[in-house]
């Protein structure tokens, strides 16, 4: 494949965290070259007017994604991949909505809190004013940047110990400044370190060994803190006395079961693809904290993924296959243009049938939770349909296309049915398809069927709605790529940051 690697331009004053995607792009370019690609290298400014147009004069295959910045502002992370998405180009790594939810620190804290998943406590500038001493007992705080990743800005001045509330909240306003909107204040877990790696494979998420940073012979008062000096300053105590290790102990087994599904967690909830890294501090009680869910980790020889991919036994080249193969490109693709839609997948050979059986309501619930899509009460309303479905007949309102394999199992299936008050508008309610059936075109095909069978009954229009949240984003991908258009979109619908996406279809 023709492939271009993009990474933000570095200027020679710029410092080791900066440089280090240098090593990163070296280190990827000869991975891709020893598989046999064609690579060119591209340092990505502000300009992207040129680098569209670069884009658009000579389309690659594949762009192998790198850019962690741009002009020294990690808040811009996401705007190459907002263009390659435009241009649709495939792209490794994740989305533009993955990418902008976990690199703002607060909407991902928001984002875990919502999925019922452990973050520490914190406060937000615009908590200052109401942040209260009154019942609350003192303790540490540290602040932090929103934007800032590679700890960027983080020192042991960072820590407030022993101090309320409010006491914090009056702090974070005098280190803030005028700059409101760039830092917050979060309870700082006095414990243990770990980082956990995560990797896409062919059968999903793979879920590398967890590793814990250790605090070696830190003197009383030093903050047990992994500060930007600890990872980027070899000449510092905090960098020779924080080692890695993945030689955890057996009374450990527990917790590392326990880092190991948050972090699958962590790449469900945020949708992420590609390749990942969830950071944890453990209490001394034992309990995990996600402090940060970076959708962009270091792919640098001497970083914690590599790391944990030697301790998997699985080696970088493979790994960097794995990571182009997760952005679905995996052959050349001559003469084609930057936005030229990519040829559809043969779908599997199926039986479709309009008619449900008995057996269909667990066949529908089983499939739809086996996706890992939908919370359970979701679940239970796509088996409800059937029910209803099989008691009422036609008169239920719900219309069914069922596809099954050659063996006789459910592959994928969708749920319409006629809007209740219009005069030809179609609801799509479901769409879904197994995960054995998934990227081999039968959710596009059961699509189709469904937008012929809604035709031939006189329907002239087709509603479908899904999340807004960055989970969902493969969804709303799928349905511009059917030709459907996203008519509105109501924010916090089904909760806090969680809006209803609508696209419609004239057929």
């Amino acid at each position: 494949m023709k492939i271009i690697l993009l990474h933000q331009a570095v200027p020679a004053t710029a410092g080791a965290d900066e440089r280090d995607v240098l090593d990163q792009a070296a280190a990827v370019r000869q991975a891709l070259l020893a598989e046999g690609h064609t690579v060119a290298v591209h340092a990505v400014t502000l300009d992207l007017a040129a680098l569209s147009l670069a884009l658009r004069d000579n389309p690659p295959d594949l762009v192998f994604n790198l850019v962690e910045s741009l002009a020294g502002a990690d808040r811009l992370l996401p705007v190459v991949p907002m263009l390659l998405e435009t241009l649709r180009i495939p792209f490794t790594g994740n989305s533009a909505d993955a990418l902008l939810v976990t690199t703002h620190k607060l909407l991902a804290k928001r984002r875990l809190r919502q999925a019922g998943l452990p973050t520490p406590d914190w406060i937000e500038m615009d908590d200052v004013d109401t942040a209260s001493d009154a019942h609350a007992s003192p303790g540490d705080w540290i602040c932090k940047s929103v934007w800032d990743h590679a700890s960027a800005g983080l020192s042991a001045d960072n820590l407030l110990p022993g101090v309320t509330r409010g006491a914090a909240a009056r702090h974070l306003a005098d280190r803030a400044g005028g700059r409101r909107a760039a830092w917050f204040a979060e309870r700082y877990v006095d414990g243990r370190e770990f980082n956990v790696s995560i990797i896409a494979g062919p059968g999903g998420p793979r879920i590398l060994p967890p590793a814990e940073i250790r605090f070696v012979d830190f003197p009383p008062g030093q903050p047990r803190i992994l500060d930007y000096a600890a990872k980027w300053d070899p000449a510092s105590f905090a960098y020779t006395h924080t080692p890695r290790t993945f030689d955890l102990a057996p009374d450990d087994e527990p917790l590392v079961a326990r880092l190991r599904e948050l972090a699958g967690a962590c790449w469900r909830t945020f949708g992420l693809s590609g390749y990942a890294r969830v950071d944890f501090r453990v209490d001394a009680a034992g309990r995990p904290w996600i402090l940060e869910v970076n959708a962009n980790p270091c792919l640098a020889p001497d970083a914690g993924l590599a790391a944990a991919l030697t301790r998997a036994g699985l080696p970088f080249e493979e790994a960097i296959r794995s990571i182009v193969a997760a952005a679905g490109v995996t052959g050349p693709s001559a003469g084609r243009r930057a936005a030229a839609p990519a040829p559809a997948p043969t779908p599997p050979a199926c039986t479709f049938r309009g008619t449900v059986e008995a057996a269909d309501a667990r066949r529908v619930r089983e499939l739809v939770a086996a996706t890992g899509f939908f919370h359970a009460d979701e679940v239970a309303v796509a088996e409800e349909l059937v029910t209803e479905r099989l008691r009422q007949g036609e008169a239920s309102g719900y219309l069914f296309l069922l596809a099954d394999d050659a063996a006789g199992n459910l592959a994928g299936y969708a749920c319409y049915g006629p809007t209740p008050c219009t005069a030809s508008s179609y609801d799509l309610y479901w769409i879904a398809v197994a995960p054995a059936q998934q990227k081999c075109g039968l959710g596009r095909e059961l699509a189709r069927r469904v937008e012929a069978a809604i035709h031939a009954r006189g329907g002239t229009r087709i509603y479908a709605e899904t999340s807004s949240r960055p989970q969902y984003a493969s969804t709303r991908a799928f349905y511009l790529r059917l030709g459907y258009q996203l008519a509105s979109l109501l924010d916090d619908f089904y909760a806090p940051g969680d809006g209803k996406a609508t696209y419609v279809k004239t057929v």
